[in-house]
């Protein structure tokens, strides 16, 4: 039978059956597609919270307050209150999967409360090809899997098969749909926005709050007007629009806000285009980004078995767009016609270039120019459509007789991507030109990528279709140079072999000797001849799950069964150790190393030993080098840490501006709780990982005065007053004592609410969810 759509309307129902060949096989967990998704009662909230506020409303907060557990009593302000929501789905890509599922089995609920998914698509190494990096992939994770696949049994989580593709295709592909709420355990969830969703990353504990039924907290967003004018055309491309806005608002830019695009430039952009656009939003710290509903969204649904269900959003459009006069925090103007290719880096997402600048922009700033490796695809970029407009530049430099002068490969999206490209000619292309086609997984974009061609410490140049590019992020060379922009351009630049290559108005040489230029690239929105839907790779949990048994053997090193967090004392934090004093940039990947350590994400104790090993300490500009001040001895962060924690001595980290940006992952705040911290103290946060601090039952402060961050010595002790009447709004006091017999006092604040300080004093939200049961 195929899976259908339940939604309410008035008293009655309507049943929706989807009717494509890969949404037969789809059972979409063990939940009906969007049973708890009710366009009725999400018209009444909007209609509820319009007369309270009485003014028009952005997109954003038609969705977001749509879907609040009390729309009468919530108090509503953006950037100030937090909302109590009632997401309709959840979802978890397997690195956190792991861990949220972990912490799903210590809550002791028998079954998920909402339709919850986990995608295999982060544990697949790139090395090879396609392939043969996915059977060495179930070689080497048959633990993992199985234990995600059995917890999804027995808790009732649909279970997507290594193979299946990237958490964010399947997703738009099977899941989101316009005015749906979902919340991920990746921080590019936001890629749903492209299809009308408000689809937000979160951590592990987040997840579990939302399968558990709990009202879920989010901190009323800002709403940021993206307002789009002309047309996009050329060699300009839907990637081009969030790197422009990536070089705009910066890594911090979005932080606190939704990222809301409108405008009559909206309709010239595809629904994956727009998917595009909203998935990289994640690079400037936004909540979420999202498009208004239009006839590009109705036909991508179609084309994917959900006709039905745009029939719906025609039916309910006046909520899936934007009010007239309503009013936005920030308004950026872009008008696509006079939008410019562009290239972002290196080492951070939001140094952007145009195209036709970076060879002179490299050579002034001694980047490498020769680009050895050229990567397309991820889950930013590997629509059908961003595939044929790469395809239609490889066909053209094959019938010049050129290959590319750089390395090459392809990640497909999903599994339905991989098999229509190859039905279509476009994956033999691709490889003709010099491509290696990879898993459908995240692979290099995530540093699972076993390259070879250079050694450690080399100098180069990458360029790549991703999303992010911080230092070493997708090889583990700190030296390599990687520049984010459009699968177009990567091509072209692949084919050339060098920066200093602008495909509008440079000429390449065939071996004859002839000189020709690339016509701008062309690529069909979706396939004429419909999706193939390729291999089945679906796990449907079972009706029945008594007798399903989830293995975690105690001497794993890769998985281990969680043990709660000690209680908060009552007392001040008295004479806390500084473990680091941070300089500069610190993201996830800092905290939290990816790459090889993603084999230990069910591990706590294991992955605890990449805490911070690629943060700056301030005192010796090294990495993964602090001195012992309880030994006066130099060793690496966590085993510092755990020096210190086997001795009793609580520790803090001090860091920088936007501490904690980047990925959502939650071992950056699971280490440091399991490791003996209990505050970090920066500049400031990136929303997920502050959140998914104070899940963990730490102390998340910033500098009243960001200039204090300059009194703290590295061998200093540091104390936090005033917990005994810890508030919301209230800041507290940190005492310094130096080591010359010297005191400072400065002022910290928070962003608590009265639940949060709830979780801290329970010392975590999954201890005091159990407090609760």
């Amino acid at each position: 039978m195929a899976p259908c759509l339940m939604l309410a309307l008035g008293t009655g129902a309507r049943r929706l059956h989807v009717s494509s060949a890969f949404s037969a096989k789809v059972a979409m967990s063990r939940f009906e597609p969007g049973s708890s998704v009710n366009y009725e009662k999400m018209r009444e909230n909007i209609k509820i919270v319009r007369k309270r506020l009485n003014r028009p409303l952005t997109l954003s907060e038609k969705i977001v307050y749509g879907h609040l557990d009390d729309p009468v009593g919530q108090e509503i302000d953006r950037g100030r209150t937090y909302l109590r929501l009632r997401p309709d789905r959840v979802a978890m890509q397997d690195a956190t999967a792991q861990m949220a599922m972990l912490q799903f089995i210590s809550s002791g609920l028998p079954k998920v409360a909402v339709p919850s998914t986990i995608h295999c698509d982060h544990l697949i190494e790139a090395q090879i090809g396609g392939a043969q990096d996915l059977q060495r992939a179930k070689e080497v994770n048959q633990e993992v899997y199985n234990f995600l696949a059995t917890a999804g049994a027995k808790y009732g989580v649909g279970f997507w098969k290594p193979g299946s593709g990237i958490i964010h295709q399947i997703i738009l592909e099977n899941y989101a749909y316009p005015g749906v709420m979902l919340i991920g355990t990746d921080s590019h969830t936001p890629n749903g926005g492209g299809l009308g969703a408000i689809c937000i990353g979160v951590g592990g504990a987040d997840a579990v709050d939302v399968m558990a039924g709990i009202p879920w907290e989010l901190k009323c967003p800002k709403v940021i007007g993206v307002r789009l004018t002309g047309t996009l055309s050329g060699w300009t491309s839907p990637k081009d629009v969030i790197l422009k806005v990536a070089g705009i608002l910066t890594v911090k830019g979005g932080t606190g806000a939704i990222v809301e695009y409108h405008g009559p430039g909206v309709d010239s952009i595809s629904c994956t285009g727009m998917a595009t656009i909203c998935n990289m939003g994640a690079e400037i710290g936004a909540t979420t980004s999202v498009f208004p509903y239009n006839h590009r969204m109705r036909t991508y649904m179609h084309a994917t078995g959900r006709g039905d269900i745009a029939s719906l959003s025609d039916e309910f459009k006046d909520d899936l767009v934007p009010d007239k006069g309503c009013e936005y925090d920030q308004v950026i103007e872009i008008n696509l016609s006079e939008l410019k290719p562009h290239i972002n880096g290196p080492f951070t997402p939001d140094l952007a270039h145009p195209v036709s600048e970076i060879g002179a922009i490299a050579k002034k700033n001694g980047w490498p120019l020769e680009v050895k490796v050229g990567l397309i695809g991820s889950c930013t970029n590997s629509s059908y459509e961003d595939m044929g407009r790469a395809a239609s530049l490889a066909k053209q430099a094959l019938d010049k007789g050129l290959k590319c002068k750089a390395q090459f490969t392809v990640t497909p999206g999903s599994e339905q991507i991989r098999a229509t490209i190859e039905r279509d000619g476009y994956a033999k292309i691709l490889s003709d030109v010099g491509g290696v086609v990879l898993a459908n997984a995240c692979g290099p974009c995530i540093g699972q990528w076993d390259r070879k061609d250079v050694k450690k410490g080399e100098k180069n140049t990458i360029v790549t279709s991703f999303n992010r590019n911080f230092t070493a992020r997708n090889d583990a060379n700190p030296a390599t140079h990687a520049f984010v922009t459009s699968p177009e351009i990567v091509t072209a630049l692949a084919i050339a072999g060098t920066l200093n290559f602008n495909p509008e108005t440079d000429y390449l040489t065939t071996p004859n000797g002839e000189k020709f230029k690339l016509e701008p690239p062309t690529g069909d929105e979706l396939p004429s001849r419909d999706f193939d839907p390729g291999q089945d790779t679906y796990q449907h949990p079972p009706k029945e799950s008594s007798s399903v048994k989830v293995d975690v053997n105690p001497a794993s090193n890769r998985l281990q069964l969680l043990e709660p967090f000690d209680k908060w004392h009552g007392k001040d934090l008295e004479d806390m150790r500084v473990l680091i004093k941070v300089k500069g940039k610190c993201t996830t990947d800092h905290i939290s190393a990816a790459g090889p350590w993603l084999k230990f994400r069910g591990h706590l104790d294991n992955i605890s030993n990449n805490l911070l090993i690629g943060a700056v300490n301030i005192e010796n500009d090294a990495v993964n080098k602090i001195k012992n001040q309880l030994t006066g001895e130099y060793g690496g962060v966590p085993d510092v840490a755990r020096h210190y924690k086997a001795n009793g001595v609580n520790w803090v980290v001090i860091g920088d501006e936007n501490y904690g940006e980047g990925s959502s992952r939650e071992h950056a705040a699971l280490e440091p709780r399991h490791l003996g911290g209990r505050a970090i103290i920066v500049k400031s946060f990136a929303r997920i990982h502050e959140t998914n601090l104070k899940k963990q039952g730490l102390l998340p402060l910033t500098f009243a005065d960001p200039h204090d961050y300059d009194k703290i010595r590295p061998d200093d002790k540091i104390s936090i007053m005033g917990l005994k009447s810890f508030g919301p709004g209230k800041p507290v006091t940190a005492v310094i004592k130096h080591s010359d017999g010297s005191k400072d006092s400065i002022s910290l604040n928070h962003t608590f609410n009265e639940t949060q300080i709830e979780w801290f004093q329970a010392g975590s939200a999954l201890n005091r969810m159990k407090e609760l049961q």
